[in-house]
């Protein structure tokens, strides 16, 4: 499953060198990530932090910084989902821009009840909707 959204470097995003400080990278990708929930998933951060009492905190983060990305750069983000377990899942967010990769970005997100701070399962329809599509085997391409 793939899903793509777009990010506008902005002033607030660039360091005295005219690039994007790398912490607004991860800010993006944060952003990324709540439009994946609200328009792939079907459930906001609201609706999860306020209704159903869960969040989707970052366990682990690993980063790839490519290419640097400038002031007025249209960023699309594209979200792959590569693992999902019990209560957790892992996401490759893929940054590029005009087909150029900036930066590669690996998470482990994890489903947490906000009550007790501890793991807990996916709701079946969100691990439903997170689970990877497995990849089309050819005919007698198999093992």
């Amino acid at each position: 499953m793939r899903f793509t959204t777009r990010a506008l470097v902005r002033f607030a995003h660039v360091d005295a060198a005219g690039i994007v400080f790398y912490p607004r990278y991860f800010e993006m990708v944060n952003a990324a990530l709540e439009d994946f929930f609200a328009d792939r998933i079907g459930m906001s951060f609201q609706a999860m932090h306020g209704e159903f009492g869960v969040g989707v905190p970052t366990v682990k983060l690993e980063s790839e910084f490519i290419e640097p990305s400038r002031l007025g750069d249209l960023l699309d983000i594209d979200i792959s989902v590569e693992r999902v377990g019990r209560s957790s899942a892992t996401l490759q967010f893929d940054v590029t821009c005009a087909g150029r990769r900036r930066l590669v970005v690996r998470s482990v997100i994890v489903c947490m009840d906000l009550a007790s701070a501890k793991s807990v399962a996916w709701r079946p329809e969100i691990r439903d909707r997170l689970s990877p599509v497995p990849e089309f085997a050819p005919y007698g391409g198999g093992a």
